[in-house]
């Protein structure tokens, strides 16, 4: 795995390292952009609301396989379990991960002994296809660990 400082120019750099990925794999712009968003969402939370992984790091990971796209941002855990907001309309903030909710067809949280990791699931269309119509079975809801693409470089540190 590779790890990011625990700060916020790693919001960047993820966001770019994912796209410039993505597009390379063929992934379609749409597409691309919502997985941007979601790297992005994830990590700003994970800086603003979480402790850190062991040597101030974040580890953030993806995957794209049959048409989907999953995204991890794994940290040291915090004293509340990550959940979708209801803000009031004059909040400023407390929506992120509604929207992640609302762009992903599915999200959730898996912890182990050092943190959590909190993932999400959203469609990766090919340039040439409109849409997907097949049905979603990841490598989740099988019950085995993806493979992982993770993010490079920022100073990176391999485990």
């Amino acid at each position: 795995m590779v790890h990011l400082p625990c700060a916020p120019a790693s919001v960047a750099h993820a966001r770019r390292v994912l796209s410039d990925e993505l597009k390379a794999a063929g992934i379609c712009d749409h597409a691309v952009g919502d997985a941007a968003l979601v790297v992005s969402e994830l990590v700003s939370n994970a800086i603003l609301h979480a402790y850190p992984l062991p040597g101030e790091r974040l580890k953030v990971a993806w995957v794209v396989d049959d048409g989907l796209v999953e995204v991890a941002v794994s940290d040291g855990g915090s004293a509340t379990m990550p959940q979708a907001g209801h803000p009031t309309p004059a909040s400023v903030s407390g929506r992120g991960l509604a929207i992640v909710a609302h762009i992903c067809q599915t999200w959730g949280v898996r912890t182990d002994d050092v943190g959590l990791t909190v993932w999400a699931i959203l469609p990766a269309p090919g340039s040439s296809q409109a849409t997907m119509d097949q049905p979603i079975e990841t490598a989740i809801g099988r019950g085995r660990t993806p493979p992982v693409q993770a993010v490079a470089g920022m100073n990176a540190a391999s485990s």
